[in-house]
């Protein structure tokens, strides 16, 4: 029988319940105001990054990745995980199913790709390392008090929602690898035949990138849609609001970057959803 909602959480009225649902309110909030702004102007990092320290004194780019992502969604995450519960609360494998996949995301994403990845600049202003990283507690927080706290039925690992969710989930998973794996590599391919260069910037070619420009947040996209509905949360709602925010405002941009500098970039390419955007 299909349930509305399949799990308990915190009683209607309780101190818990209005903390939880009010930060959910201030995500939505802060996932708008993020659409407008970085619509409007591109999100100062990367090929955006003017490198000018109107955002701070310069950090380490390495470090400035882990502190934005790591700080809150591995040692953050865990704690309110496993410390930040109700009474009531007990929790079961599907629990410890939901912490450890948003784990393996926030590990590669926090520590295993800044320290693999080959940075053009070496370093970043510290103004942008807190800008991307305060919404991260946010939305963090939300995520782990969510899993930690709900007690799913017994009967929802074989409900539709949570199978369909997990596949979109690795799906989205490996598509982003993948793309960042490819992005990461053309730097070792500098002066091959295939490939335009442009201020230390190459067009990529083949997968995903035949039909979009940004594939890596077409897969983080997909990722937080699944893992919105294999949930089936508000804090996961917010959270893949805010991913859309981000990833629709800086495909549009980096699409148009691509096209400015190379005079023969594929016309057929997509900002972000192959066919459509």
């Amino acid at each position: 029988m299909f349930e509305a909602i399949p799990y308990t959480f915190y009683e209607p009225g309780t101190a818990y319940f209005w903390v939880h649902f009010g930060l959910v309110i201030l995500g939505f909030v802060v996932a708008v105001v993020t659409c407008i702004v970085q619509w409007r102007k591109p999100a100062p990092y990367g090929k955006h990054d003017p490198t000018d320290g109107n955002w701070g004194p310069m950090i380490p780019q390495r470090l400035s990745h882990i502190i934005s992502d790591a700080v809150s969604g591995v040692v953050m995450f865990s704690l309110v995980f496993f410390l930040y519960s109700s009474e009531e609360s007990d929790k079961k494998a599907l629990n410890y199913v939901f912490f450890s996949l948003f784990l393996v995301h926030t590990i590669h994403r926090g520590i295993v790709h800044p320290l693999i990845m080959r940075y053009k600049s070496a370093k970043v202003s510290l103004g942008i390392c807190i800008g991307g990283g305060l919404p991260n507690v946010l939305y963090h927080w939300l995520i782990a008090n969510h899993i930690g706290v709900a007690k799913y039925h017994d009967s929802y690992p074989y409900d539709p929602r949570f199978i369909l969710g997990v596949l979109l989930y690795v799906t989205g998973f490996v598509i982003n690898r993948w793309a960042d794996w490819k992005l990461r590599s053309l730097r070792k391919k500098k002066g091959a035949k295939e490939i335009v260069e442009s201020k230390g910037y190459y067009i990529p070619y083949g997968g995903f990138f035949n039909y979009v420009s940004c594939p890596n947040y077409f897969g983080e996209l997909v990722q937080w849609i699944g893992w919105t509905i294999a949930t089936w949360s508000l804090s996961g709602f917010v959270w893949a609001c805010f991913g859309a925010a981000t990833f629709f405002a800086r495909s549009r941009h980096n699409h148009q970057w691509y096209k400015d500098h190379f005079e023969d970039y594929p016309s057929h390419r997509k900002a972000l959803i192959p066919f459509v955007f």
